[in-house]
Formats: structure tokens, C-alpha cells, sequence
């Protein structure tokens, strides 16, 4: 089970203890090898002088390093703005409004929102290295949203187990936007994005790969009657169960029971797409904070799954909080973000699934913007 773990900014400096090397390259990191390491001073903070870091060296590869190596805020000069961003990215408010309220640039928001996109993605992959298997249906869907403009269409799709509503997975497929346009509209005046054909096929198939690794049984898979979801699952149909519930037509006259029915099978997954229309700005509507780029809004989705897995409680009305990781048998008790942000994960050290790896590294080029900028930091996130 995942335990959250006493913040290491907290840890008494004679007792802090280096799991590993940092560095990468060091061969101390190889199976079998054992770290040594001995005690090089200490130095302090701009940000906090009254707080000695110890600084320690490597006995394998002679390098050194500090227990601030081992943080959430390594290299921050404002550790204090990680948290409190965290908490308004998930409450509805846009850059500039948590950088108003928090007294710093909007820049720096921005770069704090990409840190803890990828701490959430770590702690993501940690969790599900960490399940024993799946004992329940899954239900999938895309999340539609735009990227850049309403041109630039983004299919996210989101695996959530049906009785926990545990978010599993998530996986981007851009594509071009359906639906009639004008003559302006239909003109090309930029280039289109790098949406080909099947981009949802693929996006499922990546889904259930990331899914049939987490049980040796047969898997079951609730879906809406989409056809890119037919064609991802043909020639699977031994290890995967598809029930499929078409998405019925409403209003006056409309089939009530097959309405229920549908609506029954598919909550857990249409709850967290509401949650997410609600709680991030980029994401409403009506709104002029919606997404400039794939990679940004990636991040945010990761960011918004482990705040509904483990932060924020299934029901906010009952007096017994239970959390869907709670649920899963991951946690016994209700994180917040200091548990969340308590350590720094290697992405060296953890299996990222499916394509998760390109997006930890900023791989999904907007082309409609001009500047894509690729997470390319080898020693730090």
C-alpha cells in the first residue's frame, strides 16, 4: 500500500538517510550494487537561512548531493507558492488568478503547474505498480476539449473503475474537429495538427494495454457504442469483455429506462468529466482560460487524477471519508498535498505506462502554437 511519507524538508538533518544516488549515471543505481555514501557539510537556503541542509557524497561516482535533492521543491526559489498552487489549479482558478492572489508572475504559475503534472504523473505510475490487480469493471471515455482553439479538437480519454472510481489511466488523441464550418472556417490558414486518421483507435488501444497488464483475467470493459471503441477492442474479445450501452436519445419521449440504464453503467467515468468542467477553468465552456497546448493540459489531467484519487473524498456529505484510492486498497486515510508533494520521484526509478513517458517529456507538439517547448532536464524534473 502507498503510505505517505514525513515531508523530507521536515527530516532532521543527522537522521536523513538517501534511499539512492540521484544522479542518473551512477552505477550505484544497477541491480545488486549497494549505495554507500558519506556526510560532505551542509549549506542553507536563500529562501529559508535559518535551515541547514546536510550535503552528502556519493562513494560510488564521487558526486555530491543534499537532501534537497530528495524534495518536490529541489531547485525552487519560492518552495512556498508549490502547494497553495496545487490547491487553486483544481478549484477552478486560471494562472493569472492564483498568481494574483499568491503574489508572483504568472510565468512562475505556469512552471509549477508542469512540475506538479509530473509529479502527479509519477505518483500515477507508483500507484498502479502498486495494485494487486483489477477486481472491477472499468468504464471509458473521451473527454472532449480543444487545444489552442476550437479548430484543434482533443479527445482525452479516462479509464475509471466502476465501483471505486479510481482514475487508472488517460490517454491524449488529437484530431480534427467534425461538423460543418463556414467558408472562412473551412480555409486552411495554419497548419492543421498532427491528428491522422484513428487517432482515437489508437488512444484506446494504448488504454488497454496499460489495462490488460493490471489483471491476468479477463478484463471488462463499460463503454458508449463510439466505433473507434468497436474497432479498438475487435480481435481482444477473448481477454477483454466489452459491454457496450448506447447513448439514447432525450428529452420528451425518450426510452426512460434504457436513459437510466445507460446512465447507471457509465457514472463513474461521466462523474469525472463533469468534475473536470467544473474544477478547471481551461476546460468550461464559456471561458477565455481554456488550453494553449497538448502538453499543458496533459499535465493538468494528470494533476486533476490524483486529486480525485486521493485527495478528494467520494462523497463530501457522509461523515465517513473515503477517498476512491481508499477504495482500491491503496491508502487507509485521506491525503492531502503536502502528503502528495512529501517526496521527489525519479522517473529513472518508476515504469511510466502506456504513453506516459511522452508526456512527461512534453512530446505532444501543438503545431498551431509557435514555441513547443520539450522537457529535455536530465537531473532535475
Amino acid at each position: 500500500m502507498l503510505q505517505p511519507c514525513r515531508p523530507i524538508e521536515d527530516s532532521r538533518p543527522d537522521r536523513f538517510r538517501p534511499p539512492h544516488c540521484p544522479w542518473p549515471e551512477c552505477p550505484s543505481g544497477e541491480a545488486g550494487a549497494k549505495f554507500r555514501w558519506t556526510r560532505a557539510g551542509w549549506y542553507t537556503r536563500g529562501c529559508d537561512p535559518r535551515r541547514r541542509v546536510p550535503r552528502l557524497l556519493c562513494s560510488t561516482c564521487r558526486r555530491t548531493f543534499s537532501r534537497q535533492s530528495f524534495a518536490s521543491t529541489y531547485y525552487l526559489k519560492r518552495p512556498e507558492l508549490l502547494l497553495p498552487v496545487a490547491a487553486g489549479l483544481v478549484a477552478g482558478s486560471a494562472h493569472r488568478q492564483i498568481a494574483r492572489s499568491l503574489g508572483c508572475a504568472p510565468s512562475t504559475v505556469t512552471r509549477l503547474s508542469a512540475r506538479l503534472g509530473r509529479i502527479a504523473l509519477l505518483l500515477q505510475a507508483e500507484a498502479l505498480s502498486e495494485l494487486d490487480g483489477l477486481d472491477e469493471p472499468i468504464v471509458f471515455d473521451h473527454f472532449e476539449t480543444f487545444a489552442f482553439s476550437q479548430d484543434d479538437r482533443l479527445g482525452i480519454g479516462t479509464a475509471v473503475g466502476q465501483r471505486s472510481w479510481f482514475v487508472y489511466t488517460f490517454d491524449p488523441a488529437p484530431h480534427r474537429r467534425a461538423g460543418r464550418r463556414s467558408a472562412l472556417r473551412r480555409a486552411p490558414t495554419r497548419p492543421l495538427p498532427e491528428s491522422a486518421p484513428g487517432s482515437v483507435v489508437r488512444s484506446t488501444r494504448r488504454v488497454l494495454d496499460t489495462l490488460r497488464r493490471l489483471t491476468p483475467d479477463c478484463l471488462q470493459l463499460v463503454t458508449d457504442d463510439h466505433p473507434a471503441y468497436r474497432s479498438a477492442v475487435r480481435g481482444l474479445l477473448g481477454s477483454i469483455e466489452h459491454q457496450i450501452y448506447p447513448n439514447p436519445p432525450r428529452g420528451p419521449g425518450a426510452d426512460l429506462e434504457v436513459v437510466r440504464q445507460r446512465d447507471r453503467a457509465m457514472f463513474a467515468v461521466d462523474l469525472l468529466h463533469k468534475l473536470k468542467r467544473h474544477t478547471q477553468a481551461h476546460h468550461r465552456r464559456e471561458t477565455i482560460a481554456f488550453g494553449r497546448r497538448s502538453n499543458a493540459i496533459l499535465e493538468r489531467t494528470a494533476l486533476m487524477a490524483v486529486w480525485r484519487n486521493f485527495i478528494k473524498k467520494v462523497s463530501e456529505r457522509r461523515s465517513d471519508p473515503v477517498t476512491p484510492a481508499m477504495r482500491a486498497g491503496l491508502t487507509d486515510r485521506v491525503w492531502s498535498w503536502t502528503d502528495v508533494c512529501s517526496k521527489r520521484r525519479f522517473p529513472g526509478r518508476i515504469s511510466l505506462p502506456g504513453g506516459w513517458a511522452k508526456v512527461y517529456r512534453r512530446g505532444w507538439i501543438t503545431p498551431a502554437v509557435g514555441r513547443n517547448q520539450i522537457h529535455q532536464l536530465r537531473h532535475a524534473f
